[in-house]
């Protein structure tokens, strides 16, 4: 039917069942008839978003594709095509960022939601969009001139003023009464009214009139601005919609879904409220009579209004069916039990996988030109070895070395259907040991933080009595000597409690017991033991005069880190940026904007010494030098391109990795294995691919030879803080230290 077949998302049937809806790989809308099998597309996304939002949505009379597309702006607006003629047009002005369509079941309306703090969060790689959540309010578009707002001011005592559908202040058609026992609350009516049994809906006619619909869109009253999503219609004057829980909104690149809890609610335009009726939903769909909502719940308990973000207990049956146009459900009921079981030829999923993989490169990569390898061929080359693939690890392997011949970064092949392996984690002190007189020696408790959870040491606690010079010398009552290795003795002890038997001499005589918790990895206090023993060599050898920040990568992490380390040093003169083994992430827009930035005045401080602001104050505003290393790339790539494309500093160290390119939009395997295909990759502005596969050079190359570090030395640090020092002296901070003598403008001038 299609001329190029790929992949495709949100296929639905048009109401009257003689349409598909769905869109493509492309982000292309596409409508098809099913009688005569052609397809036409009726619209686009013109940007390439990780979060595909077309979500587009037929009308009750299978006429109309209404669907949020990006502008240049990207702002997202809501346009609606006509779904015979692919005619289109922007309903939205763009001045808000409009998403989630939803027609109501009366065919009068066209909801949607929208935002208006967009902001900096229009671009999803960059560092600037963290902190920000996006708000939304609720709307509607009243799409005939001839049609009223159903939102209109109401009489209480007079059921003609006003367009409102309820019959009795506050009663909605539907609702169970009070008092019979099947739920209620505020959102429940009054009275003794049974709810009336459902007939077949009636037919209705969408008619759109164009010409000043932006004039007839409506915010609806009473609907907090929050970070909302997954909006849909219901029976007449029903719509629902996500809110995103507070704890899944916070912090850098959020946005919805992932998995977390929401809570999901009900507006009604009979009784004009919102309230919640599921709680703990990840996800949900309406039926298309409005009359029935299936849910999946973060936990498997079942939220009904009131309830918690889910149960403990299994995950799984999590699948609920409820009344959607009735009173909301109670918690745990509409629970769809059930089991599935397949028959499974790994063989036959082995080829599917592979060649799913293949068309995975073909369709998603960033160039269409696969870098110019014969992708056809490599398949084929490849695909010869399918046969004797035996194991799902095989098949990544085998995937992966196909992958490569695109010779691009981050092109990772994971995952997969793999054999349950019993986990059993080692335990680690946080500490480091020497063998002496035949015993374990603690040399060295890491002990950075204790107070936080990330950095929890064992020995350092308040409680376990362990010191610097003391001997393990059993632990779990096994009695420990070299050469048996302390690490068999900790097999399993991860996040348990442990005893040990410790003594400040090599000998059982006189030594106490101590219970402890090993953790699973020391990785975060060793880097902070290091980070920190940098900071103080930085602050020695620049006599107080730079900072040091480490950035462990262009994620939230390493966000929090900059933040955390920078400005609480911006009374430094200079400052040495460390990004060396950065993991990478978003684009570091952000780190680079406060390290380019220059003051541009004071004012004056009336405390102490009188010892002025500069404005903006928070900053540090001498010499700039950044450490690089081949283990940073990806967004630690770019962030030392940026440094050095802005001219901020000098760059020490060695080439960076050279993997420029961004991960996102490749679809999952059947069994949840991967195969990525970058789907973006970074150009400069002289029209030039740029840093994948080269990586970024410093200015002044310097190497950590194993024997210098080993003899405690960092020769790349060393020469960062002499390269800032250099600087400091011939460009000195030109930093006022007290303010000008008062002005007098209130003295009178004599004539």
């Amino acid at each position: 039917m299609l001329d190029h077949p790929t992949h495709y998302y949100t296929p639905s049937w048009s109401p009257d069942s003689k349409k598909l809806l769905f869109t493509d790989t492309g982000l292309h809308v596409w409508v098809l008839d099913v009688a005569s099998g052609k397809a036409k597309i009726v619209g686009n996304d013109p940007w390439m978003v990780p979060a595909r939002t077309l979500n587009p949505v037929w009308s009750p009379d299978s006429k109309w594709v209404a669907y949020a597309s990006r502008l240049r702006s990207l702002y997202h607006a809501i346009f609606v095509s006509n779904a015979e003629t692919g005619e289109t047009t922007q309903v939205t002005d763009g001045l808000a960022d409009a998403v989630w369509p939803a027609w109501d079941a009366s065919g009068k309306y066209l909801w949607f939601l929208a935002s208006t703090d967009f902001g900096l969060r229009s671009q999803w790689l960059d560092m600037t969009s963290y902190d920000h959540d996006e708000n939304f309010g609720l709307y509607l578009a009243v799409l005939k001139k001839t049609d009223s707002s159903p939102l209109l001011p109401e009489s209480d005592e007079d059921r003609g003023v006003g367009t409102g559908r309820r019959t009795i202040p506050g009663q909605c058609i539907g609702d169970t009464p009070a008092g019979t026992g099947a739920g209620g609350g505020a959102d429940a009516a009054a009275g003794d009214q049974t709810p009336p049994a459902r007939g077949p809906r009636q037919p209705v006619s969408v008619q759109i009139e164009f010409d000043g619909l932006r004039q007839r869109i409506i915010s609806v009253p009473g609907i907090a601005e929050r970070q909302y999503s997954s909006l849909r219609s219901g029976a007449d004057g029903i719509v629902y919609y996500l809110e995103a829980t507070r704890a899944q909104g916070a912090g850098g690149g959020g946005g919805f879904g992932g998995g977390a809890a929401n809570e999901l609610i009900r507006y009604r335009l009979c009784n004009r409220q919102a309230a919640t009726f599921v709680n703990g939903v990840t996800a949900f769909e309406v039926s298309a009579d409005g009359r029935k909502l299936v849910y999946r719940s973060a936990g498997g308990g079942g939220g009904g209004r009131g309830a918690g973000a889910g149960a403990a207990g299994p995950p799984t049956p999590s699948l609920f069916i409820v009344d959607a146009d009735r009173t909301p459900p109670q918690p745990g009921s509409g629970r769809v039990n059930f089991t599935l079981r397949m028959y499974l030829d790994p063989k036959e999923e082995f080829k599917q996988i592979f060649n799913e993989g293949w068309r995975n490169q073909r369709d998603y990569l960033y160039v269409p030109n696969l870098h110019g390898t014969d992708w056809n061929k490599d398949k084929e080359m490849y695909g010869a070895m399918l046969p004797y693939v035996m194991h799902r690890a095989d098949l990544n392997y085998l995937i992966d070395m196909m992958g490569a011949e695109i010779a691009i970064g981050h092109s990772y092949v994971r995952g997969g259907d793999m054999p349950d392996v019993p986990n059993s984690p080692g335990g680690l002190l946080g500490a480091d040991f020497a063998i002496e007189n035949g015993r374990y020696k603690v040399t060295r408790i890491y002990d950075n933080e204790n107070w936080n959870p990330d950095l929890r040491s064992p020995l350092a606690v308040p409680g376990a009595t362990v010191n610097v010079g003391d001997y393990i010398l059993a632990i779990n009552g096994v009695e420990l000597k070299a050469p048996d290795n302390i690490y068999r003795l900790l097999d399993g002890t991860a996040n348990r409690q442990t005893s040990l038997t410790v003594n400040d001499k090599p000998t059982m005589d006189g030594a106490r017991h101590v219970v402890v918790i090993p953790v699973a990895t020391e990785q975060a206090l060793r880097t902070r033991a290091w980070v920190e023993s940098n900071r103080r060599l930085v602050e020695k050898l620049s006599d107080g005069q730079l900072a040091y920040v480490y950035l462990p990568n262009t994620g939230q992490p390493g966000y929090t880190s900059f933040n955390r380390y920078y400005f609480s040093q911006q009374d430094k003169k200079g400052a040495i940026i460390d990004e060396r083994y950065n993991g990478g992430g978003s684009a570091a827009d952000y780190i680079i904007d406060v390290l380019q930035r220059d003051f541009d005045g004071y004012f004056n401080n009336v405390a102490g010494n009188r010892y002025p602001f500069t404005s903006p104050s928070a900053g540090i505003w001498g010499p700039k030098v950044m450490i690089i290393n081949e283990m940073a790339g990806s967004g630690g790539d770019l962030m030392p391109y940026m440094f050095h494309y802005r001219k901020i500093g000098l760059l020490v160290g060695k080439r960076t990795w050279g993997g420029l390119v961004h991960t996102a939009d490749t679809p999952t395997f059947v069994d949840g294995g991967s195969a990525i295909a970058p789907r973006g990759g970074f150009f400069a502005r002289d029209n030039r691919w740029a840093v994948e596969n080269e990586g970024v050079a410093p200015d002044v190359d310097v190497e950590n030879w194993p024997k210098d570090v080993i003899a405690g030395h960092d020769p790349q640090l060393e020469r960062a803080v002499q390269e800032a020092m250099r600087m400091l002296k011939e460009h000195p901070v030109d930093r006022a230290t007290k303010e000008p003598p008062p002005p007098t403008w209130g003295v009178r001038r004599k004539p």
